[in-house]
């Protein structure tokens, strides 16, 4: 479908006809049309929703203060627009936040959660390993090409580098690196992943969740991922442990097929709760 706004203006594109719904919500810095390798996949038997944060792309620049609540009003304006009574909610990294808030706001609305390569925030939770810091000051500064390094680095393992496709690899970085998110919007997004702090409420969630958890992350730390199963009730791990930050890339083919599990299994424990109220 070609790109449509919310009000305020929060830049949308949905592919898929039928099935149970699916809101894909993007990370830091980073497009809608990154999740392009599961939306062509999870789009031939959902309907799958991205969209561009504020202050990407075709959405509205971000207000000062910006934070995660902020961030899931945006994400839900989108469900609403498309008519998702109760849908899927998957995010990555920094949108893995926004699905938390997004579950904690609208609990009855998510058939399930997925959290990728994210954490519940807290004491240093955001705190990347040396190397992760490391290159992710360089991929936000300098010439495209050393950006582009960096940035190769902060999401793939060096053996994922060594053996991907790296046609395909180059066009993703292009999209990512090659138009930068602007400045402010960064700054706005970093100080809404500072003051992320979901670990009271996450008890509180019933749906069913999937944690993914990349073993050679150096922007998250894969402990995060085992502090989100041990505070959400209905929690499953899948464990990738060759994968970096980059997972949705790197093992697009494994994810999908378990996403596409994920949400099979909760829309059946939910027809057979709806069922049973019958």
């Amino acid at each position: 479908m070609p790109l449509t706004h919310t009000v305020p203006r929060i830049a949308y594109e949905s592919e898929g006809t039928s099935g149970s719904p699916v809101l894909l919500v993007m990370g830091f810095g980073m497009r809608g049309m990154m999740w392009q390798t599961q939306s062509r996949e999870l789009s031939k038997t959902h309907r799958v929703a991205t969209f561009d944060h504020r202050g990407l792309g075709g959405s509205e620049e971000g207000q000062k203060g910006l934070s995660m609540a902020d961030m899931a009003k945006d994400a839900l304006s989108v469900a609403d627009a498309l008519g998702f009574g109760s849908m899927h909610v998957v995010g990555v990294s920094m949108g893995g936040m926004v699905a938390q808030h997004v579950a904690l706001t609208e609990m009855r609305r998510v058939r399930s959660l997925t959290l990728i390569a994210t954490h519940p925030g807290g004491r240093l939770a955001w705190l990347p390993p040396l190397k992760g810091v490391q290159c992710f000051v360089r991929a936000q500064t300098g010439p495209v090409a050393s950006r582009m390094r960096a940035f190769e680095e902060l999401l793939y393992p060096q053996a994922f580098l060594d053996t991907c496709d790296r046609r395909e690899l180059s066009k993703r970085m292009n999209n990512s690196v090659g138009l930068p998110a602007p400045k402010k919007t960064r700054l706005s997004q970093l100080r809404a992943v500072f003051n992320h702090d979901t670990r009271a409420r996450l008890g509180s969630l019933r749906m069913p969740t999937l944690i993914v958890r990349p073993g050679q992350d150096v922007l998250i730390n894969p402990r995060n991922s085992d502090t989100l199963a041990r505070l959400l009730p209905h929690a499953e791990v899948m464990r990738l442990e060759d994968a970096g930050h980059g997972v949705i890339f790197q093992s697009a083919t494994q994810l999908n097929r378990r996403l596409l599990d994920h949400f099979a299994a909760a829309d059946r424990a939910l027809g057979d709760e709806r069922e049973a109220s019958l």
